[in-house]
């Protein structure tokens, strides 16, 4: 039967179209199967390189302490990790961990394993430190024989303020000097000149001015809590840890400060405690007290060693008692009325200020 050329040309223009389409979809086909693979291979790559690691859950200040519910985990790539990043909590739970001697504990990452250890140098000779899983004790092997090392935990501060989401780095954390012995006790001062804006976790030195301008470092480098009532910070009293050696130094600073007419005592904080260290305490107390902190037996060892050791060392136990009889009369009237002013005035500052926070607080519980 013959074909017309009409039925010829459109069946072949149909089965032109057919082939082209049929190209077209293997062209796609393809595409999408090089797309999915790339896709495949790219997951596989990303997945390969994340890891596990510890960043910050909520934003800290600079000397603040960092402790393991303040930590969560996210995964992230391992090129975008800093070398010395904290990577865990266990790497952070050991970091603060040295001897008796105050040998640290160091770590170090082994990627061919994925796992982090640890190590103590000890008269020059560097150990990897283990812990039994029965018995949490450490130890290291010397000669092939396990050794017993007990170690203290220490806190880890922030160097600088740090916001939600951080990665921890040995740059961005310090070993606090802040451990805590067995004679610290928190005591309550309302007789403190504060700041303005002073906040709970500023960390400060208390000062003793005297009429004469003379000016002592009584206790340094202490972490503020500002006690609330009813929700609102107070406007004069603060809580400071203070080993007993600190509490009978700082008590006879406020006797003083009570009795001398133009001495002030006063708190000046820090301005990054993270990376500063704390100041040298230059106050040193009546001979009466200085026995009495010889002779208290619930001043642990170690501090009565060191507190003998520095006021022997100043030899100044009766620097300001002949400062004070030095002030004549009216001298002492101007300097007292000046101060008293000062003291005003700060204490009027402070208020104003707590005002604004508390206004500031009523109006976001208003507009929510």
């Amino acid at each position: 039967m013959a074909v017309n050329p009409m039925q010829r040309k459109a069946r072949n223009s149909f089965l032109l179209g057919m082939l082209v389409m049929l190209v077209i979809a293997a062209i796609i086909i393809a595409f999408l199967v090089i797309q999915l693979k790339n896709y495949i291979d790219k997951e596989t790559a990303e997945k390969q390189a994340s890891v596990n690691i510890a960043v910050l859950s909520q934003s800290v200040k600079s000397g603040q302490i960092i402790t393991e519910d303040m930590l969560t985990t996210k995964t992230v790539n391992r090129n975008l990790i800093p070398s010395d990043a904290i990577g865990n909590v266990a790497t952070l739970s050991n970091y603060n961990l040295e001897d008796k001697e105050g040998n640290a504990v160091t770590s170090r990452y082994d990627e061919e394993e994925g796992t982090t250890r640890y190590y103590i140098t000890l008269d020059g000779t560097e150990y990897e430190v283990f812990q039994e899983e029965n018995t949490l004790n450490y130890y290291i092997t010397v000669r092939n024989e396990k050794q017993y090392i007990e170690l203290n935990s220490i806190p880890i501060v922030a160097k600088v303020d740090m916001e939600a989401n951080t990665v921890l780095t040995r740059e961005l954390v310090t070993r606090g000097d802040n451990t805590t012995s067995n004679d610290v006790r928190k005591e309550e001062f309302n007789m403190i000149v504060l700041p303005t804006q002073i906040e709970t976790g500023d960390y400060i030195d208390v000062r003793l001015v005297l009429p004469s301008g003379q000016n002592y470092i009584v206790v340094s480098k202490k972490e503020v809590t500002i006690p609330e009532i009813s929700g609102v910070p107070s406007e004069s009293t603060i809580w400071l840890n203070l080993t007993e050696g600190e509490i009978n130094l700082i008590s006879n600073a406020i006797v003083e400060a009570y009795r001398l007419d133009g001495a002030k005592l006063y708190a000046n904080i820090y301005t990054e405690p993270g990376m500063q260290d704390a100041a040298i305490p230059t106050y040193t107390p009546s001979q009466a007290v200085a026995e009495l902190i010889r002779e208290n037996p619930n001043i642990i060892q170690t501090a009565r060693e060191e507190l003998e050791s520095r006021y022997n060392a100043n030899q100044r136990l009766n620097v300001i008692n002949p400062a004070v009889d030095a002030t004549g009369e009216t001298g002492d009237n101007n300097v007292s009325s000046k101060v008293e002013e000062e003291i005003t005035t700060t204490k009027e500052e402070r208020r104003d200020y707590l005002d604004s926070l508390s206004a500031q607080t009523s109006n976001t519980s208003t507009a929510n």
